[in-house]
């Protein structure tokens, strides 16, 4: 599985451009309320981990997907469980925490 900072989001979205990517932050809906990001070339889907298996249906096997939560183990999880079903994926190291530390210091940690 490989993994890729916050810093290196941008650019793996801009590469991956074409396709049409995706950030699939997979934390409770308080957390993404409590902390969220955005980036251009990034849709930003919300699917809590547990949602997954039953919503899997709802993720386009031919877009890329870079999995995001709050440190970064859940994600790893489910990155791994949608490379199981044939996902590109990615997980983004560190999760939103690493990025208010090294991307975004207005975003809050928590």
């Amino acid at each position: 599985m490989q993994n890729i900072t916050p810093a290196q989001l941008s650019e793996w979205a801009n590469v991956h451009a074409a396709r049409q990517p995706v950030l699939l932050d997979v934390r409770e809906g308080w957390e993404c309320q409590t902390a969220s990001v955005s980036l251009a070339n990034l849709e930003l889907v919300h699917m809590p981990m547990q949602s997954i298996p039953a919503r899997l249906d709802e993720l386009d096997t031919a877009r890329p997907i870079a999995c995001l939560c709050h440190h970064g183990g859940r994600s790893m999880q489910v990155a791994a469980f949608l490379a199981q079903h044939g996902y590109e994926v990615i997980n983004v190291a560190g999760g939103i925490h690493a990025w208010a530390t090294q991307v975004d210091p207005s975003i809050p940690v928590y």
